[in-house]
């Protein structure tokens, strides 16, 4: 894994999951901004021994995304890539909601508190399922207007992306 626990310290042990997409459209939607990872992570590191951190990204073969993800690698996180696929009617597919579901899962045993970046509603239920059976509380971020209403209420905690996560 990508992050290392300190053991030395009493934080709670986190695993932060980021839907890299959901949350570069949802800030650009949003704010005409991009969500700030290094803040993010500094804002982690502070509260949270960080278990383990995963950003899950579309590979394109771009290089200007090349460069992002070896930013994100160089903060912290392990970047999981598939590859984006362009149907034959135009659609596009490329969603990570299934490989984040079962890192989480995976993950949950290790943890004391999840972190979720993303407004996708889809991942209400699984927030439900690791609170009702693992006792774990999961905490999301994201932009109110483009953050289901069903995750938010499914979140231990809501945190809204403001300025002091945006560059």
């Amino acid at each position: 894994m990508a992050a290392q626990n300190d053991s030395t310290t009493n934080k709670p042990r986190v695993g932060i999951f980021v839907d890299v997409q959901n949350i570069y459209y949802t800030c650009r939607e949003s704010y005409k901004q991009n969500f700030d990872y290094n803040a993010f992570w500094q804002q982690m590191k502070n509260q949270y021994d960080i278990e383990c951190a995963y950003a899950y990204a579309i590979y394109r073969g771009d290089e200007k995304q090349n460069q992002f993800q070896n930013i994100l690698r160089a903060i912290g996180f392990e970047v999981k890539l598939k590859p984006f696929i362009q149907r034959r009617d135009g659609s596009a597919k490329g969603d990570w909601d299934v490989g984040i579901t079962i890192d989480m899962l995976e993950s949950a045993k290790q943890l004391d508190k999840v972190i979720l970046l993303s407004g996708d509603g889809d991942f209400a239920l699984l927030l439900g399922h690791l609170k009702n059976n693992y006792n774990l509380p999961c905490d999301v971020y994201g932009a109110d207007r483009l953050t289901a209403e069903v995750l938010k209420q499914s979140a231990a905690q809501f945190h809204l992306i403001d300025d002091k996560l945006l560059m």
